[in-house]
């Protein structure tokens, strides 16, 4: 093994004491040495460059407990802006964040079945227009892509949505934009969202279920986005649910994500329009083909009672998958989230039934099924996580 040189060693060392100090919140140079190891002059040496930087701040003096009161650093949490984007939906999303991951601007462009270059060009299209309205210096671009990811690499092996194949979407935004740029499949950074800037106080272990216009499960060991070996950890969309199913667009029959998928609830809502006059879904929608995810939502909410079956079938499908994920990593807390999960408990409750009839009894209890608080936000925070993580190394 290499020795490490003084400028990594710097470099380590340098991260480490941002990282005390926003985690900490508020800390003097004193604590920071006591909690890190490192001597007080190379704290005070390390914090005196960040501070040049412009990354931190002193805030006040602490409370004096006889001598001299210790400064208080703080991060300046809009010292630089990232951009989060999420492109596993029917518009591409996209924010401006600061460095504790809250959202300063918002931009969304519509995807309208584009798929491959220009799916591409529609990124750029989004990106530079976050870029226009960013206010402080740009940290970087994290992204959460639908599909297998190289993500060491950032390389989009395959997306069957937007139809790209060993996509170097890295390599190109990095030489567009020359800044950091990381990518991730849409919900191991939801997972890692969630993780961040979600209520978890206290977990180590986690796993979010993103449920939208594809299905998969984000998996946090540790503290750690667990990747799997190919990258491909958490595709529980693909994995057959039943027998002789439907064809799904990865070429199987039976999948996961023909079943409980944004797209699948949308189809049967069109079948159930097509055949009751009287539905609730009439009131939203001139005709069957004008139904989508926000009208099925809007008819459901008032009580149609034909779509109330389908969320709780959706939800019994769920609960199996949710059973196996139980039953395999027996991690107790699990998140429902995407746009699917808008459904609230009418979806959750169907979940947890399953989750108790199919697993074990002891493993069953003492797992937390519950919806996610983050909301239609939640990958865009979580690229800016996966962007703080690898970067700076704060998260």
């Amino acid at each position: 093994m290499k020795k490490a040189t003084r400028q990594q060693t710097k470099s380590h060392n340098q991260k480490l004491v941002l990282k005390t100090i926003y985690q900490h919140g508020q800390i003097s140079r004193a604590d920071i040495a006591r909690q890190t190891g490192l001597t007080r002059t190379t704290v005070s040496n390390l914090v005196a460059e960040i501070i040049e930087a412009g990354l931190v701040e002193e805030v006040g003096l602490e409370p004096s407990t006889g001598g001299k009161p210790a400064t208080l650093l703080s991060v300046v949490d809009d010292s630089r802006h990232l951009i989060g984007i999420d492109l596993a939906n029917s518009e591409f999303r996209g924010g401006i964040l600061d460095l504790r991951g809250c959202l300063k601007q918002r931009r969304s462009l519509p995807v309208n079945d584009r798929n491959g270059e220009a799916a591409l060009e529609l990124v750029y299209e989004l990106i530079d227009q976050l870029i226009a309205s960013a206010s402080s210096p740009l940290l970087g671009i994290g992204i959460g892509s639908p599909g297998l990811m190289d993500a060491r690499r950032g390389v989009v092996r395959q997306s069957v949505n937007l139809n790209w194949r060993n996509l170097p979407l890295r390599k190109l935004l990095k030489a567009r934009y020359r800044v950091p740029v990381y990518i991730a499949n849409d919900s191991q950074v939801a997972a890692l969202g969630e993780y961040t800037f979600g209520q978890n106080s206290g977990i180590s272990n986690l796993v979010v279920v993103k449920i939208g216009r594809g299905i998969g499960a984000g998996i946090i060991i540790n503290g750690r986005l667990f990747f799997g070996d190919g990258f491909g950890a958490g595709e529980i969309g693909h994995i057959m649910a039943v027998e002789n199913g439907q064809l799904c667009r990865c070429g199987h029959f039976g999948c996961l994500e023909t079943l409980v998928s944004s797209q699948a609830i949308v189809q049967q809502a069109q079948a159930i329009a097509g055949r009751d006059s009287r539905s609730a879904l009439h009131r939203f929608a001139p005709y069957p083909e004008a139904i989508n995810t926000e009208t099925v939502l809007k008819a459901f909410e008032i009580g149609d009672p034909a779509l109330r079956d389908v969320i709780n079938r959706v939800g019994y499908y769920l609960g199996i998958g949710v059973a196996n994920l139980v039953g395999v990593l027996n991690i107790q807390k699990v998140v429902i989230a995407g746009s699917v999960a808008r459904f609230g408990q009418a979806l959750l409750e169907p979940i947890r039934a399953e989750v108790q009839q199919r697993s074990m009894e002891m493993l069953a209890r003492d797992t937390h099924i519950e919806l996610s608080k983050l909301g239609q936000d939640i990958v865009v925070q979580g690229s800016a996580a996966l962007l703080l993580t690898q970067e700076l190394e704060l998260v």
